[in-house]
């Protein structure tokens, strides 16, 4: 699909061409995708960490706005313990795409998924839209990522026994100080995404760490930290 756009001052003629990126994120209505999400948190006090499961559905609500060759689909999350249990809604998503990205919002935070070319070694800032810098922020982690493809048009065998064409997108794999020392602060961040052609993100893991070493009493995993592993079992 092609949408041409006039440039009011230059009268030059663009065409916006959708279909590099849409074929890795497709965003027709009433698209849906099931995950199994595995979602790591810290408890008592970050001393023990403890993974939770859960089932999570997006399906694209449809279009909400199209200015300027861009255009801004709503996609809503259902959430549910296991496949015994009745879907519940849990959120409202945007994916925004402007021809040559495709943006996602999310819980106030807007990552910029996929971008033009689809080539290995390609690489943009992925989160160049997220407020790190403030004082106030609560995401500073996230700041100044690199995304880069690799593994362009690989075929896997998917969770659910299909096999589809993929591209992986590395955000993110650091280590800053003594991981495996308990004395000595941390902090681990590693983001990774998977696309299939005709499907979308089959595959995501995301962590974050920051250890502190405490006082007498030992070490503590800092508020914030957490992981999740979606894991795509189903979609149409």
């Amino acid at each position: 699909m092609a949408i041409v756009a006039m440039a009011a001052c230059t009268e030059k003629t663009e065409v916006m061409n959708y279909a590099e990126l849409d074929s890795y994120f497709p965003l027709q209505t009433g698209k849906y995708i099931t995950y199994q999400l595995d979602s790591l948190v810290y408890i008592n006090f970050g001393t023990r960490d403890t993974t939770i499961s859960y089932q999570v559905k997006y399906i694209n609500d449809g279009l909400i706005n199209e200015s300027a060759g861009s255009r801004t689909f709503r996609l809503l999350r259902f959430i549910r313990k296991n496949a015994n249990q009745p879907w519940v809604s849990e959120a409202a998503c945007s994916a925004i795409h402007t021809g040559n990205q495709i943006r996602f919002i999310e819980n106030g935070l807007e990552f910029i998924k996929l971008q033009k070319p689809i080539t290995n070694g390609y690489s943009w800032k992925g989160n160049a839209f997220i407020e790190t810098n403030s004082i106030n922020s609560t995401v500073k982690y996230l700041d100044n990522w690199t995304y880069t493809y690799t593994d362009v048009g690989l075929s896997e065998n998917l969770a659910n026994n299909e096999t589809a064409e993929t591209i992986t997108i590395n955000q993110r794999d650091e280590a800053i100080g003594l991981t495996d020392n308990p004395d000595s602060y941390s902090e681990i961040n590693f983001a990774r995404e998977k696309y299939a052609k005709g499907i979308g993100m089959v595959y995501k893991k995301f962590f974050h760490k920051e250890y502190q070493p405490g006082t007498g009493s030992g070490g503590y995993v800092a508020e914030g930290s957490y992981g999740v592993t979606y894991t795509m079992i189903d979609h149409n």
